[in-house]
């Protein structure tokens, strides 16, 4: 396997460095090991060779001397290859989403998240669990169940930069890294509790490989009512009638339904949150901002629209015909 442009080797042999050379390089960057990274290493792997990775300074390296530096920013980048995701979230998408999510709109449904979260009965309540948000984007949600399983730790996937430089503080026991979720994660098998999915891509042979045996699928998914009131008007994607059941097939050979919880309310959104909502999603890769701005104002003020998920609770499925 040829190794990627994100990966470097470091010599066997270590330089001698001076003592005004480290303290410019760490000014202001705390050594990794000193956060979420040095528990979190018992979850990842080398994206080149497949051996663990220990922290090295400001790096995560293999015992094969693959080297993948973190960001300025925080996160780590594993993310290989010379083509990025054509679908990551833009610098734009992100401060959209952040805009939004920070003025509570989705506040319902990261407290639902939460408790379904620790309903689950994690040995401890958490303590000590691990959990992977796979298409994370900023961490909020990942971060919301954090806080509600202390002890726990996470890890975010996600392909775009702008995305992960939030993720990376999104939650003191949360850490970034740069992946496609299409990919075969950066992760060891069996050793996740819990998976979140939200509104992200689902990989289910991926899902269960690094799901413990009796660890959980969380997924998110909008229902045929969610954002009802906006769609025509501002030329949003329709949501497809039949989630459902292309979820149920996605997920059909590795996991099986316990059950699913559903959550609509009403919330008044101003023309600025209206405008975050649509940039932050797929419209903002086919409507130019100018027309978006066009659309928000002609709704005339705040809108009245309709926010409706299904949070849905998947398990292993334990039959002897499915292939971790």
């Amino acid at each position: 396997m040829s190794e990627p442009p994100t990966a470097r080797h470091e010599p066997a042999r270590r330089e001698t460095v001076g003592h005004e050379a480290v303290r410019r390089e760490s000014a202001g960057r705390a050594p990794a090991g000193r956060g979420p990274w040095a528990t979190l290493t018992r979850l990842v792997r080398c994206p080149v060779c497949g051996d663990g990775l220990e922290v090295v300074e400001r790096s995560l390296r293999c015992p094969q001397r693959h080297t993948f530096d973190m960001a300025r920013q925080g996160y780590v980048s594993l993310l290989s290859g010379a083509k990025r995701t054509v679908n990551a979230d833009s610098a734009a998408m992100v401060q959209a989403r952040t805009a939004f999510l920070e003025a509570g709109h989705y506040a319902p449904l990261t407290r639902a998240l939460a408790r379904v979260t620790v309903s689950l009965g994690l040995p401890g309540d958490g303590e000590d669990g691990t959990v992977l948000d796979a298409g994370a984007g900023t961490g909020h949600y990942l971060a919301a169940v954090l806080e509600a399983l202390p002890g726990a730790v996470g890890l975010a996937l996600d392909a775009s930069p702008y995305a992960l430089r939030r993720a990376a503080r999104a939650h003191p026991r949360a850490g970034a890294a740069s992946w496609d979720v299409w990919r075969p994660f950066p992760v060891r098998d069996s050793c996740v509790d819990v998976v979140l999915n939200v509104f992200a891509p689902r990989n289910s042979a991926e899902f269960h490989r690094v799901l413990k045996p009796d660890g959980v699928l969380l997924v998110v998914t909008p229902t045929e009512r969610h954002l009802c009131e906006l769609r025509d008007r501002l030329g949003l994607l329709e949501v497809d009638p039949d989630k459902e059941e292309r979820l149920e097939r996605t997920l059909s050979g590795h996991f099986v339904r316990e059950r699913t919880e559903a959550l609509e309310y009403t919330v008044e959104l101003p023309p600025q949150d209206v405008e975050n909502l649509a940039a932050m999603g797929p419209a903002a890769r086919h409507i130019d901002p100018e027309e978006l701005r066009e659309r928000v104002a002609a709704l005339g003020g705040p809108v009245d629209v309709t926010a409706s998920f299904g949070v849905s609770v998947h398990r292993a499925d334990s039959s002897p015909s499915v292939q971790a």
